[in-house]
């Protein structure tokens, strides 16, 4: 026997088993052993290698430790009894988490006080607290951004709660709830939900029909659904009464000069034709009921009656049609509560949902009324972006006003399938291909023309569907208007006026922007009014003095259609117009703003810029059968009249400004009402 340390004693398991008594232990002490004897092996190992086992064991804890994903390290004493033991936070997804204002249909009997809940709602440092109360005029206040484009301008999405998502503190994975669940069907193309498929095949081929039935027999069902007459006073001061005198100028010239076609060249008096649809008759409707001219309604509504036909095999603009003729009707409706605009529009919708039968399901731009067929413009294989998310508040709207859904699900899909689209900030290229659905590359990026009224229809559709939290369409808007202040934004040099730029190609900044995106401080506000954060008031503010500057600088005190900006101090002047750009076109989109500041602040002084224009007009584009539109704002004495008069006059630019001189500021209750892009007043729904 060799000399060893150690004696290796080897026992059968029957003498263990006598040993200790019996069978009854033996797996217990079968264990024991096993772990005497891996103590006893690993005692028997030298000193070195056990260091090394050890240093070897310590490594692969160090790297199985760097490499777990962090997010995944929870203190286990922090977890309560049933909670999930793993909480997936990936904040990494969202750069900007901020919280708004939970809007509550009703207030609770423990809910905190305003101040303190908007404190918490609103975590920010003292001197910029959000008071939650209506606005005396907070426009009035001073309160500058703290570096022209800084991060800190950047607005950041709403944490809002999902009832049962709550992690174990409590606290909220907003990257996880920021979306309520989205039925699928809403999600897919047509062609993949036959249901909606035959749904919407059966309303093309039977376009007097509403779910079934003949269009009067349907609504007949649901009279008491129906809407009420809404009742107006008509003008009650000179300046109120002075529009009015300027839209039965313009009407006049109309019914005498080109009485059932699109528009009047007030010039040579004489028609223009764009539809055939009597574009200024039925955009004209719910102004001239808001005005209290009831002869001259009356006698419109008698040719939507007995002339308005859509069954003309002509080609129209999805679009156009769907603001200025859908949306006409529908708001004709809803203020007269006359049931025949409401047939009217129901045949229309219907005539018009061929364009949603394209592979992607974002419609066509073209649809040809008459043979119900749809197609991509003729000039290109694209839509414009702005077209194709400007046509939602009036599908909604029909489908909500006859109990047929069909209308809101076919918009319903382009809004997810445009929400899903890799967008520049949340930002949006102005073209898109109806077949592939996508976005055209290198495509220009603006907030004036094709662009403009997605991002208005954003924070529209929210208020008209009720303001509900966790809302593609707000947290859309708000990741648009961060990529405004961040991307688009910027000030002259000398007189820091704010202005709106572009993006050509996508990322090449152009100091240009339209009129027409002189409608963003209104939108701005009313967002602001609905809970927005600070820095939309502090741009909308901005804006409104600059879209300002682009009429009084004029000659004329009228605003070109488009101006541009100097980007240093080598551009003679901070505004500027080129002479291809001088034209104005009786756009509405500033009154609009200046409506919507004087209706949410009571602020006079909106009052006075508005009269100023007014009285531009009135002395420039002024003539005998109406107002026409003119080709340079830059020479008192050379104007140079364009001879049209556009629909939109009638419809925004007069309405407008009358609301806007009204003494009763809540004439169109904007807690109650929500303006299309074409200036007809919608109904909210309540959640």
């Amino acid at each position: 026997m060799t000399k060893s340390d150690h004696v290796a004693l080897t026992l059968s398991s029957a003498s263990i088993a006598g040993i200790t008594g019996g069978g009854s232990g033996v797996g217990s002490d079968e264990g024991n052993l096993s772990r005497k004897s891996l103590r006893r092996s690993w005692n028997q190992l030298p000193r070195c290698q056990r260091n090394l086992i050890i240093m070897g064991i310590t490594a692969f804890c160090v790297t199985l430790l760097l490499f777990l994903p962090g997010d995944q390290l929870i203190n286990m004493k922090d977890l309560k009894p049933g909670a999930a033991r793993f909480h997936m936070r990936r904040e990494n997804t969202l750069q900007n988490p901020h919280h708004h204002p939970n809007l509550l249909p009703e207030k609770s009997d423990n809910e905190l006080p305003a101040e303190i809940s908007a404190a918490v709602a609103s975590p920010m440092t003292e001197d910029r607290l959000i008071k939650q109360e209506l606005l005396t005029d907070k426009v009035a206040g001073n309160v500058a951004y703290s570096d022209g484009n800084s991060a800190e301008n950047v607005v950041r999405l709403p944490e809002t709660a999902v009832a049962g998502n709550e992690n174990i503190n409590g606290l909220i994975d907003i990257v996880n709830n920021v979306e309520q669940p989205i039925d699928r069907e809403s999600a897919l193309p047509i062609d993949e939900t036959s249901d909606m498929r035959a749904e919407l095949e059966e309303a093309i081929q039977h376009p007097h029909h509403l779910a079934g039935e003949s269009i009067d027999l349907h609504l007949k069902k649901m009279q008491s659904q129906l809407a009420k007459p809404q009742h107006f006073h008509g003008a009650t001061n000179e300046r109120q009464s002075a529009v009015v005198a300027a839209f039965k100028h313009s009407w006049a010239g109309y019914k005498k000069y080109a009485w059932g076609h699109d528009n009047l060249k007030p010039v040579s008096q004489t028609s223009h034709e764009w539809f055939g649809l009597g574009l200024s008759i039925v955009d004209s409707l719910d102004t001239m009921y808001i005005m209290g001219l009831e002869d001259e309604f009356n006698e419109a509504r008698d040719w939507v009656k007995d002339s308005l036909r859509f069954h003309t095999s002509r080609d129209v603009n999805l679009f156009e049609v769907t603001i200025r003729v859908l949306g006409g009707l529908l708001s004709a409706y809803h203020l007269s509560g006359d049931q025949m605009f409401l047939v009217k529009a129901s045949e229309l919708g219907n005539r018009l949902l061929p364009s949603f039968l394209s592979p992607s399901g974002i419609p066509y731009s073209d649809v040809n009324l008459g043979e119900r067929s749809a197609h991509s413009p003729k000039w290109s294989p694209d839509s414009s972006t702005s077209e194709v998310t400007t046509i939602q508040l009036e599908f909604r709207d029909l489908s909500r006003s006859t109990n047929v859904p069909i209308y809101e699900r076919v918009v319903n899909i382009v809004n997810e399938k445009v929400h899903a689209l890799d967008k520049n900030h949340g930002l949006v290229p102005i073209f898109i291909n109806a077949n592939t659905g996508t976005f055209r590359n290198y495509a220009t990026i603006s907030l004036g023309a094709r662009g403009d009224s997605y991002y208005e229809y954003l924070l529209k559709q929210w208020i008209q569907t009720g303001c509900k939290d966790n809302d593609n369409l707000i947290l859309d808007y708000m990741q648009a208007i961060d990529g405004v202040l961040t991307q688009l934004m910027r000030r002259t040099p000398r007189e820091n006026w704010v202005y709106i730029g572009e993006l050509i190609n996508g990322h090449d900044f152009k100091p240009k922007m339209d009129h027409l995106t002189c409608y963003l401080p209104g939108t701005l506000l009313l967002g602001h009014q609905n809970g927005m954060p600070d820095s939309h008031l502090l741009l909308a503010r901005d804006m409104m003095d600059t879209c300002y500057q682009t009429y009084i600088k004029q000659p004329t005190q009228l605003a070109a259609e488009i101006s541009y900006f100097a980007l240093n101090d080598k551009d003679e002047h901070d505004i500027y117009v080129k002479p291809n750009d001088a034209h104005n076109l009786l756009r509405p989109e500033f009154i609009e703003s200046l409506y919507y500041f004087y209706a949410l602040t009571g602020n006079r002084t909106y009052q006075d810029m508005g009269w100023t224009i007014f009285q531009a007009f009135e002395k420039h584009s002024k003539v005998a059968a109406g107002y026409t539109s003119l080709g340079n704002v830059k020479n008192t004495l050379n104007t140079r009249m364009r001879d049209l008069m556009e629909s939109f006059w009638m419809s925004e630019t007069l309405k407008y400004f009358y609301l806007l001189f009204s003494d009763n500021r809540k004439e169109i209750d904007l807690e109650k009402w929500v303006f299309n892009s074409e200036g007809h007043p919608l109904p909210v729904y309540q959640q």
